[in-house]
């Protein structure tokens, strides 16, 4: 597995100094939150940005996926809108066939995507009928370029539980279309063992994010301070032979950035 970390906690820094800094601690591997601030791909010469990053990644021998959780890069106004669940989500659609394309260009190991909340009156079934579209659209596109796709699902959004995860991936039913386990959302709720959802997606796992985190209580904390069994966790992972990122979000901890990196490392080498 390789140790990574997730641009979004570097909040405050520009790319260029987060990939820097993260690789001088140790670090092989990035989950690169495209932002505002951070690679934003409706800004000029896209084509010559990507080939700069390319490149750093190259340099410090840094591995990627492509993050797509920006709170505000589709909408100023409005966080994590439009989604796939939209009744228009020509947005969200456009900004994931480019992260899909943005992946193929750096030679990332997956785009990692979730659901997004609902916020018209239709019923759940259609809701779950646009993601299941819109997600064999994606995944169709993303095919086209060679990238896989690493669907997260995520506490208070429309796929918020690994049983609901299940239902699109079987209705979604595409050889690239996998999973971004969060270790701290199945804690919080309350899907335990880790490790047992870890062994049945073993065939799918292309990402991990890693924190710690409190049952019933979605907020990422610092190991340390909540309740994961990483023991659970780790066994699980040498168990499956898991060979991808395993990537720190601690999107909130951006204010001290650098010394947060610094101890999410310290932590994780014991394991």
């Amino acid at each position: 597995m390789i140790l990574a970390y997730n641009t979004n906690g570097f909040a405050h820094h520009s790319l260029s100094d987060a990939l820097d800094l993260l690789a001088a601690r140790g670090y092989r591997g990035v989950q690169l939150t495209l932002d505002v601030h951070h690679l934003n791909p409706f800004e000029p010469n896209l084509t010559e940005r990507l080939h700069r990053t390319r490149e750093h990644l190259a340099r410090l021998n840094l591995r990627c996926v492509v993050e797509t959780g920006a709170r505000f890069l589709l909408d100023r106004e409005h966080k994590h809108q439009p989604t796939l669940l939209s009744a228009d989500p020509t947005g969200r659609r456009r900004f994931l066939g480019t992260c899909a394309d943005i992946a193929r260009a750096l030679h990332a190991d997956a785009v990692s995507f979730w659901s997004g909340t609902p916020v018209d009156d239709a019923p759940p079934s259609a809701h779950m009928a646009r993601l299941v579209d819109e997600c064999k659209r994606l995944a169709d596109h993303a095919g086209s370029r060679g990238v896989r796709l690493a669907f997260e699902p995520e506490p208070g959004m429309f796929i918020d539980t690994m049983d609901k995860f299940a239902e699109l991936h079987a209705r979604v039913f595409h050889p690239l279309f996998g999973l971004t386990l969060d270790v701290g959302h199945l804690v919080c709720q309350g899907e335990l063992p880790v490790s047992d959802h870890i062994r049945r997606w073993k065939d799918w796992l292309w990402n991990v994010h890693i924190e710690d985190m409190k049952a019933g209580v979605h907020d990422h904390l610092m190991f340390g301070e909540g309740e994961v069994d990483f023991a659970d966790v780790f066994a699980g992972l040498k168990a499956i032979g898991y060979a991808g990122l395993v990537g720190v979000e601690l999107s909130r901890h951006s204010h001290d950035a650098v010394r947060t990196a610094e101890k999410a490392m310290g932590f994780l080498k014991g394991w």
